[in-house]
């Protein structure tokens, strides 16, 4: 599969603008909530921000994943250095570790006081959709690649496995915070596997408990297992709240608003109940 490697540009493009088309085409088509805001701004700041998290790694970070992972298998670097397996099972079990790895780093992201200042401009999105899956601020950006970079050394995974853990990853973003009604029995069969837009919505509640669930990206097994899975949110798809409690306004579809956010002295928290507050 070393084929893959001089094409990764173009494979990783092309997959997300594909997936990206069509999740837009059924967000359209099967819609699964109404929005609270209207697109045109929110798209724009959500595209800026994945334009300036691509530019700010490019200036930034001299490595990037994919290369790490080259430098690693040549330099004979890491954990599955150390074995000899079919190239087919080290590239499942890289994926499957990698994305247990992001799992972990997600839910550090609403533990760590300084990681959730600036994942809430995730958060803040006040409504969901496939664009909410893209939307970063560049300092948690740089955070994430730095972590990847040091789970590379450590997994020593092949080139190939990077990148299509890396493609992968972004694919499960969009698809599972895409505004998209699956049919029931469908969303309950596929969750047993992969994180659903309706299992990962809970996750952009207003609540807290709701918050502080489903942290999953790609597999759905690592909430069941860590016991951070709740299947449905408290108020129905219908009648949660997306976003964060402190900003229920039109600033968070700002880019101003949204890049300047981690450096504003920290907002109150606003009650959802007596029990539920947002961090």
């Amino acid at each position: 599969m070393t084929f893959i490697e001089p094409d990764e540009g173009i494979l990783r493009i092309t997959a997300f603008i594909g997936v990206l088309i069509v999740m837009i085409q059924l967000e359209y088509l099967i819609p699964r909530k109404a929005r609270s805001l209207p697109r045109t701004e929110r798209w724009i700041t959500n595209t800026l921000l994945v334009v300036i998290d691509t530019v700010t790694l490019k200036l930034v970070m001299p490595v990037l994943a994919v290369a790490m992972a080259t430098t690693t298998s040549d330099k004979g670097w890491g954990l599955l250095s150390l074995v000899s397996w079919p190239l087919w099972v080290e590239i499942i079990l890289a994926i499957v570790v990698l994305d247990m790895c992001i799992y972990l780093q997600h839910w550090a992201s609403h533990k760590v006081p300084i990681l959730w200042r600036f994942h809430q401009v995730h958060h803040a999105d006040r409504d969901i959709d496939v664009t909410t899956g893209l939307r970063f601020h560049p300092i948690e950006i740089l955070f994430s690649m730095t972590y990847k970079l040091l789970l590379v050394v450590v997994l020593g995974p092949a080139a190939v496995a990077v990148i299509l853990f890396e493609i992968i990853l972004n694919a499960s973003a969009m698809f599972n915070h895409s505004n998209v009604r699956l049919p029931l029995n469908i969303d309950n069969a596929l969750r047993k596997i992969i994180v659903t837009p309706d299992m990962h919505r809970v996750h952009h509640s207003v609540i807290r408990s709701e918050t502080d669930s489903n942290y999953g990206f790609f597999l759905s097994i690592w909430d069941r297992l860590y016991r951070t899975y709740i299947p449905q949110p408290r108020d129905g798809h219908d009648g949660m709240k997306i976003g964060l409690l402190e900003y229920q306004t039109n600033e968070p579809a700002s880019i101003t608003w949204s890049l300047l956010l981690p450096f504003k002295p920290k907002k109150a928290s606003v009650q959802a109940n007596v029990s539920d507050t947002q961090p």
